[in-house]
């Protein structure tokens, strides 16, 4: 079965090259920071002499090691996850007629809890280069490579909505592109950090994963995930 690889973080942080100082943004904090940079927040706080991780301040800088340029957390990482598989409201808001699936595929990875760690999203094992596509219509906010996550395309929707797709082969748009509703937007890869090619896909609402399921259409995807 191929999905995301669980983290394995050292009990004693490892030695890692010389990084970057990253100068904290409002809506950030040391988790968020962390999961950006694929440092966990701890080892962060142990580094910069942090007593208490969660209280930083804007314009603080963290010295964030093996990092080579500062990274748009606000955009890229979502806030600590929704620990229950909720509804959110998404039928009765419309949300999931909106959507289609990115492709089709077997989804082997759900959303929720995933031993010690959190898994954000669903994984649907693909061939290598299946085509990604995107959910409905919406601004690509960010098309780059991210540590654990490899290529990764960010799309944002209307109502506070972000979908997230990610370890792809290849990303086909560019960041301030305006992508429509099934318009190809990536190739099914192996990047980041990963056990075999799927695409890791996410939907966050305000800035918070919710379980992707609660917004897509009911189909064989979801059939096949019945026991996820």
């Amino acid at each position: 079965m191929n999905g995301c690889a669980p983290q394995s973080i050292p009990a004693v942080p490892l030695k890692r090259p010389a990084g970057i100082f990253h100068s904290v943004k409002k809506g950030e904090n040391l988790f968020r920071i962390g999961k950006a940079y694929d440092v966990p927040h701890t080892e962060l706080a142990a580094i910069n002499k942090i007593e208490d991780p969660s209280k930083i301040r804007v314009g603080q800088l963290i010295f964030v090691p093996g990092a080579t340029r500062q990274l748009p957390v606000e955009i890229i990482t979502p806030a600590e996850p929704m620990l229950e598989r909720e509804r959110d409201g998404a039928a009765g808001e419309g949300a999931a007629p909106a959507f289609a699936w990115p492709l089709f595929g077997h989804t082997v990875s759900g959303y929720g809890p995933r031993g010690a760690s959190f898994h954000d999203g669903i994984d649907i094992s693909a061939a290598e280069g299946t085509p990604i596509r995107a959910i409905a219509a919406g601004k690509v906010i960010y098309s780059d490579q991210l540590a654990g996550y490899g290529n990764i395309v960010i799309i944002r929707h209307g109502d506070g909505l972000v979908s997230v797709y990610a370890h792809n082969r290849k990303n086909l748009v560019q960041e301030g592109h305006s992508a429509g509703k099934g318009e190809i937007i990536a190739e099914v890869g192996s990047t980041g950090r990963v056990s075999g090619p799927h695409l890791h896909f996410e939907i966050r609402k305000d800035n918070r994963t919710r379980d992707p399921l609660s917004y897509l259409p009911a189909d064989e995807n979801a059939r096949s995930c019945a026991s996820c």
